[in-house]
């Protein structure tokens, strides 16, 4: 996907945990605007986004999704699930599919009973589930790394290096790519779900 923004960011399930990274450059063209671009957002405290494409559309998906999840809370009085707050930003997105948001979206996070789910997205809302991910100017590179190495039972901390492994990998070779990496960890432990980010600099 190419629409004169670069970006690369992934996404890897494990069977109790979901792991979302991206780089942090943002770049119109050739010319890089800033290094710090949040590409990775923790939703709540049981789910994430990562996306790549148009910065402002990435912060407004962001946005949009954490409203509708915070007001089916408050007006329902429990949490959506992973899988229904993936269909449902599907659905918003479809529902532009004429004037669409310019971002692809990871979806990410953990069920009341534990499991990880990871669903990929494309502008006009496509819904795939899958174990890992790769979406952005970069994913051709850092999919093909996640692939040969990723396993279901990995523990969360090989999946945490894979997944940085993999967008170093796509920053070296992509120019739209760089300026650290933005990780967003999502577990289940002792039957609670735990949130933990970091950011590194390469």
């Amino acid at each position: 996907m190419s629409y004169g923004t670069g970006a690369t960011a992934v996404g890897i399930k494990g069977r109790n945990y979901v792991v979302l990274a991206a780089e942090r450059r943002v770049s119109y063209g050739g010319f890089v605007v800033s290094r710090s671009g949040k590409k990775v957002y923790k939703i709540t405290d049981y789910l994430g986004v990562a996306l790549a494409g148009l910065f402002a559309d990435m912060q407004a998906i962001a946005k949009v999704i954490a409203a509708e999840l915070s007001y089916h809370e408050i007006t329902v009085g429990r949490r959506l699930s992973v899988k229904a707050a993936a269909k449902l930003l599907a659905t918003i997105l479809y529902s532009y599919k004429y004037f669409p948001f310019l971002s692809e979206v990871l979806v990410g996070g953990i069920e009341k009973d534990g499991g990880a789910r990871l669903y990929v997205m494309d502008p006009v809302g496509s819904l795939i589930e899958d174990d890992y991910a790769a979406i952005g100017t970069g994913a051709a590179i850092a999919i093909g790394l996640i692939e040969s190495n990723y396993k279901l039972d990995m523990p969360l901390d090989k999946a945490k290096e894979l997944a940085i492994a993999a967008v170093k990998a796509a920053i070296e070779r992509d120019v739209m790519s760089g300026d650290g990496i933005d990780v967003l960890m999502i577990y289940s432990e002792d039957g609670a779900t735990r949130v933990k980010e970091e950011s590194i600099r390469v």
